[in-house]
């Protein structure tokens, strides 16, 4: 059977993440162990018990998403099923990495904290936003982003028909949810996210990402990876490393990623 895993980004995390499978196998007890030995605090602790606050800083929801699709993955596999494919969403794709076996999973913990910096450090607190507007398509919701006068805003996540994630300037991104609304936008609402990402905002971060990932060791995946920068199929680690960088500054295409898999002949997605 062919089977892709695809994994969730930031904006997943809650307390309590990760409890269930942690509770049942050792083996997501190993992941959990060596994510605290690898970054110094207490993993379980964070994910279990929070504080939410605490949960939701971007250094931190990275490495503790990781931690636990990978735990997850490492349960999965050990019941036999491996993917055909792999694809995770925006943070999600470093976990898909670790399972296509480009990255160490240490690796992607320090990756992912050092990535969460560089994203909340790249605009001071308060001054960038995202937002999810629903019930629109791409070209309305393209149209909008270039109407909006009080500063910058784009698109960031192409998510899926009528959901689109927009980020930018924090009084951009309001008029921008503003206009929606108005052309019958289903809902158009803010993000609990500390970071604009995926836009331009973010372009002094890709390059210090870029920087970070030349101290990483990468192998050739053992099964594809379709990147979210481009939503195509990728199989070298130049064309990876690459793709993580484009993609912090670039629109996410994650309904073409899906489009693109499910076009390969894969119905079965976990």
């Amino acid at each position: 059977m062919s089977i892709a895993f695809v994994f969730p980004g930031q904006g997943s995390q809650h307390v309590g993440m990760g409890r269930e499978v942690y509770d049942r196998y050792d083996t997501a007890k190993r992941v959990f162990e060596e994510a605290s030995d690898t970054l110094g605090y207490d993993m379980k602790s964070l994910c279990f018990e929070g504080p939410k606050s605490e949960l939701n800083k971007t250094f931190r929801t990275q490495p503790a998403i990781l931690t636990v699709s990978t735990a997850f993955l490492r349960v999965i596999e050990d019941a036999g099923l491996s993917p055909t494919v792999v694809a995770g969403h925006s943070l999600g794709e470093y976990s898909a990495l670790v399972s296509a076996g480009v990255i160490s999973f240490p690796d992607a913990l320090k990756l992912t904290e050092k990535r969460g910096h560089l994203m909340q450090n790249a605009v001071p607190e308060g001054k960038g936003l995202m937002a999810a507007i629903l019930g629109l398509s791409r070209e309305e919701v393209d149209g909008i982003c270039l109407e909006v006068s009080a500063g910058y805003v784009s698109p960031a996540n192409y998510n899926c028909p009528g959901q689109i994630v927009i980020a930018g300037e924090k009084e951009a991104v309001e008029e921008a949810i503003q206009i929606a609304k108005e052309r019958g936008a289903r809902r158009a609402v803010p993000l609990a996210v500390s970071a604009p990402s995926h836009c331009a905002l973010m372009i002094e971060a890709s390059k210090k990402l870029a920087e970070e990932l030349e101290n990483i060791p990468f192998m050739a995946p053992s099964i594809p990876v379709v990147n979210n920068a481009d939503a195509i199929f990728l199989n070298t680690t130049g064309s990876i490393k690459a793709s993580l960088v484009k993609q912090l500054d670039s629109p996410l295409l994650w309904e073409d990623s899906v489009r693109n898999i499910i076009e390969s002949g894969i119905r079965t997605f976990v």
